[in-house]
């Protein structure tokens, strides 16, 4: 696996953990949009279980709020990773489990696609990144359309910009707007319209269209008008999508329980799993309190 390799080489600096415990690594970027050349940059996203006293602090003693609280892992970056043997340079991003669900569950577009990566960017994959994989879909609801459409308007205000440097900056001198950003803008919306839609997401689908903007083949103007286009058409799949208003957090939990227990092997000492006899007896009683 790629991370274990650099780590032996001593090219990354990762909590020692990680290499070992590394769930799901996807190469994300211009390669998961299918629009990377020879020079593209190498932006690796992953997931990893850390230590199970850092997911669950009261097996440590410690109690939430109280105290002197000890930093538990969220996620590990490492960026201009050099590996000169294969010509390479790596940017690293690795994901505690529970932070990354916790992104993927308010449809996150940086974090909610790499579930979706074609199987040629999926680096490394377990038994518990399958099963987060074949689940993918319980992640996806309405609120993906202010998520992407928030994302999209950033991209489109960093597009307009004209402060840039290096090669960017040669960009905006030709065109007069970012080509790098402004592939971006449409890309988000065209993901948020394919998930209301289609209630699934395909990180490639556009790979065409946005190989013909950052060929330049597109003016800002063509760009806003794209975008405009596709933010009054997004409201009207808001209004009829199929998909929930809001994740179905019990549902994701189930799921991220399941990882934890494939991991660990146990968390019988770690956490109070509600049998279903006491599932349906809240439920009753939770209907009784309503009437």
């Amino acid at each position: 696996m790629l991370i274990q390799d650099l780590y032996k080489k001593g090219l990354i600096h990762p909590p020692k953990f990680i290499p070992d415990n590394t769930h799901y690594l996807v190469l994300t970027g211009s390669h998961l949009y299918g629009m990377a050349t020879d020079d593209s940059d190498r932006d690796i996203v992953g997931i990893c279980i850390p230590k199970k006293e850092d997911v669950f602090p009261h097996l440590r003693n410690e109690i939430l709020g109280f105290g002197s609280q000890k930093n538990r892992f969220e996620q590990w970056i490492e960026h201009g990773v050099k590996d000169k043997e294969r010509g390479i340079e790596y940017d690293f991003t690795i994901f505690s489990i529970i932070k990354y669900f916790n992104l993927a569950m308010q449809n996150n577009p940086n974090t909610l696609e790499i579930l979706f990566a074609p199987q040629n960017c999926i680096l490394h994959c377990t038994h518990i990144g399958s099963l987060i994989r074949e689940n993918r879909k319980i992640f996806l609801h309405k609120g993906c359309k202010f998520k992407y459409c928030g994302y999209a308007f950033a991209q489109l205000h960093k597009a307009r910009s004209q402060t840039r440097e290096g090669k960017r900056k040669e960009s905006v001198e030709k065109f007069g707007f970012d080509l790098k950003f402004s592939t971006h803008v449409i890309r988000l919306m065209s993901q948020g319209i394919q998930i209301l839609e289609e209630g699934d997401l395909d990180p490639q689908k556009e790979k065409e269209k946005l190989k013909s903007i950052r060929r330049g083949e597109w003016t800002l103007e063509q760009i806003e008008g794209d975008f405009e286009q596709k933010e009054k058409y997004i409201e009207e799949l808001y209004a009829k999508s199929t998909l929930p208003h809001k994740p179905d957090e019990e549902k994701i939990k189930e799921l991220l329980l399941k990882c934890l227990e494939h991991h660990y092997g146990s968390i019988d000492n770690a956490i109070v799993v509600e049998g279903k006899e006491e599932k349906i007896l809240r439920q009753i009683s939770q209907l009784v309190k309503d009437y």
